[in-house]
């Protein structure tokens, strides 16, 4: 599926050392209505544009081309991992090998660890977790866009202190996205219980393993499963209303 290229009627890119107020963004993602909403949130984003909008590793890559032949390299990359013609990091592979310097944001459901990793060594700069809100992408972009800010200047660094702050603005810890009310330490708990677990469990039961009341553990139960990393069903006994049990997706 083709898209608007970033070398097309909507390209135009900021150079690397360009200000903030240029930051340019391509968008691939092979979902047309996620591809739609993540270049919503870019346009809506103070001091970024989207400059194109693809649906595939190849239209990607020629959209980039394009863009670098004419002068205006893209700034950086929405990248879905799951694309119909290859896998987003070994087009991330292909672009650094092409001598491309855009950089990547991974924006996908992959949760394997591994998966983490492998995006770490391809040069991925973020990795964002579907589905996310606009407020979590808008977190990522400010915070991208502070750490080109403070590489922006020529010359040395001063010291290690500075590199680590820079890199530091990259990273942002997960309770921050997390809904008011719950905590991170109790979230892993809580999702720690359910994944080890070998059948499904209902609220009362993850709360006693995780050690919370029944109705905290339903709500990070609800996060999980809103979260799409679990899913909620009912189990029939022999009289009365069924009762929600949880497990682990994939389980």
């Amino acid at each position: 599926m083709s898209g608007t290229g970033a070398g097309g009627a909507s390209a135009g890119g900021a150079s690397g050392g360009a200000a903030r107020s240029g930051i340019s963004v391509l968008v691939v993602e092979d979902d047309p209505v996620a591809a739609a909403a993540h270049t919503l949130y870019v346009e809506r984003e103070p001091g970024f544009r989207a400059v194109g909008t693809v649906h595939s590793c190849a239209d990607a890559l020629r959209s980039l081309e394009r863009a670098r032949a004419a002068g205006t390299p893209v700034d950086l990359t929405l990248l879905d991992l799951y694309l119909p013609d290859g896998h987003g990091l070994q087009l991330c592979r292909t672009l650094r090998a092409a001598g491309h310097a855009t950089d990547v944001i991974a924006v996908t459901s992959a949760r394997d660890l591994a998966m983490v990793r492998q995006a770490v060594s391809a040069g991925v700069v973020q990795y964002l977790l579907k589905p996310f809100s606009a407020a979590a992408l808008h977190d990522r972009l400010e915070r991208y866009a502070r750490y080109r800010d403070s590489l922006g200047r020529t010359g040395e660094a001063t010291g290690q202190d500075e590199v680590d702050q820079a890199l530091a603005l990259l990273r942002t810890p997960e309770r921050n996205s997390l809904p008011k009310g719950l905590s991170a330490p109790t979230l892993d708990t809580v999702a720690s219980v359910l994944r080890e677990a070998s059948t499904g469990l209902s609220a009362a039961a993850a709360g006693a393993a995780a050690g919370v009341s029944r109705i905290t553990a339903r709500r990070y139960l609800e996060h999980l499963v809103g979260t799409g990393r679990a899913v909620r069903e009912p189990q029939y006994g022999s009289v009365g209303r069924p009762e929600l049990c949880y497990r682990w997706k994939g389980r």
